[in-house]
């Protein structure tokens, strides 16, 4: 049976997940098929990986979609924020899950249509997390890229903890979530930290 462009696609991105630097070579042999078969698909590994990368913005886009983010942007409901911010973290798993690969791969980048997607969505997300510091959802006291940035480094984490196996794949969403919105510090160890530096004085 012959194999189609969507599932060497698949195929590609389970494997690049195990190896990032896979070589058409290999990727022809993780999807099962020959080389002759695959460049007849995609002609150079730099056309797979744009591929892959269009519809990693699909699905970001989908994700984005599907939270109601532009809705509950606008509305600057604290509760419809905060439902569409839990959805996003979890949508954010589902991407760093599927296309991990991709979050470190800096090649893809400069190319300019990949450039413009990721722009136009990111500022999406700009606006989204400046509306939930606006409603007291988030902090208002940090940068608005700061926050994003930080969803970007927790994706990543999320790729490389379930790549070595260090946490549960039920339990990243509730990790993920908790992280972003309360960090890593134990309650009450900054007074803690003052009182004793006071005492010290």
């Amino acid at each position: 049976m012959a194999v189609t462009r969507d599932q060497i696609m698949k195929a590609a991105i389970h494997h690049l997940n195990e190896n990032p630097i896979a070589s058409m070579a290999q990727l022809a042999e993780a999807v099962g098929v020959s080389r002759a078969t695959l460049h007849r698909h995609f002609s150079s590994r730099e056309e797979l990986m744009l591929a892959l990368a269009h519809r990693a913005h699909d699905q970001w886009e989908h994700v984005q979609e599907r939270c109601g983010l532009v809705a509950a942007t606008g509305s600057q409901d604290p509760g419809a924020l905060a439902e569409a911010l839990d959805a996003l973290v979890a949508g954010m798993v589902e991407i760093a899950d599927e296309y991990g690969f991709g979050l470190t791969d800096y090649t893809l980048v400069i190319e300019p249509e990949l450039r413009r997607r990721a722009d136009e969505l990111e500022e999406r997300e700009l606006e989204f997390y400046a509306a939930a510091q606006r409603a007291g959802v988030l902090r208002a006291d940090l940068p608005v890229r700061w926050v994003s940035n930080t969803v970007f480094g927790l994706m990543v984490t999320v790729r490389e903890s379930l790549r070595h196996g260090d946490v549960a794949r039920r339990d990243v969403h509730r990790l993920l979530q908790t992280t972003f919105l309360h960090g890593t510090g134990a309650d009450g160890l900054g007074g803690e930290r003052e009182r004793a530096e006071g005492g010290r004085g």
